[in-house]
Protein backbone atom coordinates (compact mmCIF):
# COMPACT_ATOMS: atom_id res chain seq x y z
CA UNK A 1 0.00 0.00 0.00
CA UNK A 2 1.16 3.52 -0.72
CA UNK A 3 0.08 6.58 1.23
CA UNK A 4 -1.52 9.31 -0.88
CA UNK A 5 -3.66 12.36 -0.15
CA UNK A 6 -7.20 13.08 -1.31
CA UNK A 7 -7.99 16.57 -2.60
CA UNK A 8 -9.61 17.44 0.74
CA UNK A 9 -6.34 16.67 2.53
CA UNK A 10 -7.34 13.35 4.07
CA UNK A 11 -4.83 10.51 3.84
CA UNK A 12 -5.56 7.53 1.65
CA UNK A 13 -3.79 4.16 1.48
CA UNK A 14 -3.95 2.64 -2.01
CA UNK A 15 -3.06 -0.87 -3.07
CA UNK A 16 -0.67 0.09 -5.86
CA UNK A 17 -1.09 -3.31 -7.50
CA UNK A 18 -4.63 -2.23 -8.40
CA UNK A 19 -3.62 0.94 -10.25
CA UNK A 20 -4.31 0.47 -13.95
CA UNK A 21 -3.08 3.93 -14.93
CA UNK A 22 -2.54 7.45 -13.61
CA UNK A 23 -3.22 10.61 -15.54
CA UNK A 24 -2.83 14.31 -14.87
CA UNK A 25 -6.05 15.99 -15.92
CA UNK A 26 -5.00 18.51 -14.31
CA UNK A 27 -5.38 16.74 -10.94
CA UNK A 28 -3.92 13.26 -10.69
CA UNK A 29 -6.62 10.70 -11.43
CA UNK A 30 -5.87 7.07 -10.66
CA UNK A 31 -7.95 4.47 -12.44
CA UNK A 32 -7.98 1.13 -10.67
CA UNK A 33 -8.40 -2.23 -12.38
CA UNK A 34 -11.90 -2.30 -10.87
CA UNK A 35 -12.82 0.83 -12.85
CA UNK A 36 -12.93 3.00 -9.71
CA UNK A 37 -11.31 6.41 -10.08
CA UNK A 38 -9.43 8.20 -7.31
CA UNK A 39 -8.29 11.83 -7.40
CA UNK A 40 -5.18 12.58 -5.37
CA UNK A 41 -2.93 15.57 -4.68
CA UNK A 42 0.36 13.84 -5.54
CA UNK A 43 1.58 14.19 -9.14
CA UNK A 44 1.79 11.09 -11.35
CA UNK A 45 5.57 11.04 -11.02
CA UNK A 46 5.32 10.79 -7.22
CA UNK A 47 2.70 8.01 -7.44
CA UNK A 48 5.11 6.11 -9.74
CA UNK A 49 8.06 6.70 -7.40
CA UNK A 50 6.08 5.60 -4.32
CA UNK A 51 4.98 2.48 -6.18
CA UNK A 52 8.55 1.62 -7.18
CA UNK A 53 9.78 2.17 -3.60
CA UNK A 54 6.99 0.01 -2.19
CA UNK A 55 7.70 -2.85 -4.59
CA UNK A 56 11.43 -2.63 -3.92
CA UNK A 57 10.74 -2.83 -0.17
CA UNK A 58 8.59 -5.93 -0.70
CA UNK A 59 11.36 -7.57 -2.73
CA UNK A 60 14.03 -6.67 -0.16
CA UNK A 61 11.93 -8.26 2.58
CA UNK A 62 10.96 -11.38 0.64
CA UNK A 63 14.37 -11.93 -0.98
CA UNK A 64 17.11 -10.42 1.22
CA UNK A 65 20.00 -11.80 -0.84
CA UNK A 66 18.75 -9.77 -3.82
CA UNK A 67 18.76 -6.51 -1.85
CA UNK A 68 21.79 -5.04 -3.71
CA UNK A 69 20.00 -5.45 -7.03
CA UNK A 70 16.78 -3.99 -5.68
CA UNK A 71 18.40 -0.87 -4.25
CA UNK A 72 20.47 -0.16 -7.34
CA UNK A 73 19.25 2.34 -9.86
CA UNK A 74 20.53 0.33 -12.80
CA UNK A 75 21.87 -3.10 -13.68
CA UNK A 76 25.38 -1.61 -13.79
CA UNK A 77 24.99 -0.30 -10.22
CA UNK A 78 23.73 -3.70 -9.10
CA UNK A 79 26.75 -5.45 -10.58
CA UNK A 80 29.08 -2.98 -8.87
CA UNK A 81 27.38 -3.47 -5.48
CA UNK A 82 27.56 -7.26 -5.80
CA UNK A 83 31.28 -7.08 -6.76
CA UNK A 84 31.99 -4.88 -3.72
CA UNK A 85 30.15 -7.27 -1.40
CA UNK A 86 32.00 -10.26 -2.85
CA UNK A 87 35.31 -8.44 -2.43
CA UNK A 88 34.49 -7.65 1.21
CA UNK A 89 33.44 -11.25 1.90
CA UNK A 90 36.63 -12.65 0.40
CA UNK A 91 38.78 -10.42 2.63
CA UNK A 92 37.00 -11.29 5.90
Amino acid sequence: MIELTRLNGSPLAVNCDLIKYAEAAPDTVLTLVTGEKLVVLEPCSEVSQLTLEFRAAVLRTAWPEAAPSVIARSAHDAEQIVREQQHKASHE
